[in-house]
């Protein structure tokens, strides 16, 4: 897994120099965000765990590490075929077929078979942030663990979201400024 991680590593780098267009860059987590969602999914409450915004599955491998240690399934979703090809490669590279199920599409349509989730890590396009956390916290265990990223780096685009969630009764959250800026929030 290492050695796929540090691969995906140099290729995000070296597609944020190169001009690559933005739907086919990487976009990944940097290194201690990873960390920090690994620490967080293994300290959630039961429940299965959903990443949605899979791109070539670096965060996945550190959410998989969380999942394997709690005897829990990670469900990724991702809507680019190409990235989806990347992620199944990546889990077969990284031995994590067995904790990862990678899903080809949008999680909004899917998201009426979730209950009980005990944690969701959010990195997808941002203009789906609002509608993605609706129907995870909706479908959030006592206690369930939701993580958005890039609330940060995406300030000007994600201040209404940002806003909406610090002041929603339903969660108690803060924004984290590890990597690109992470907000945490926890189901009451």
């Amino acid at each position: 897994m290492a050695a796929r991680m540090a691969e995906l590593e140099a290729r995000d780098a070296a597609d944020r120099l190169d001009g690559t267009a933005h739907l086919a860059r990487l976009r990944q987590v940097p290194r201690e965000t990873g960390e920090f969602l690994a620490l967080l999914c293994a300290a959630a409450p039961p429940g299965p765990a959903i990443e949605i915004g899979t791109s070539a599955g670096y965060s996945t491998m550190w959410l998989a590490l969380a999942c394997r240690q709690s005897a829990r399934r990670l469900t990724t979703y991702e809507v680019l075929a190409e990235k989806v090809e990347l992620a199944r490669a990546t889990m077969a590279l990284a031995g994590i077929e067995d904790v990862v199920e990678v899903v080809h599409g949008d999680f909004r349509g899917d998201a009426a078979r979730w209950h009980g989730v005990g944690f969701c890590f959010l990195d997808a396009e941002k203009d789906v942030y609002d509608a993605c956390y609706d129907l995870v916290v909706g479908a959030m265990a006592s206690g369930g663990l939701l993580v958005a990223d890039n609330v940060i780096s995406h300030a000007a685009v994600l201040e209404p979201f940002v806003t909406r969630v610090l002041t929603d009764d339903r969660v108690d959250a803060i924004v984290v400024p590890i990597g690109k800026g992470e907000l945490v929030a926890r189901r009451r």
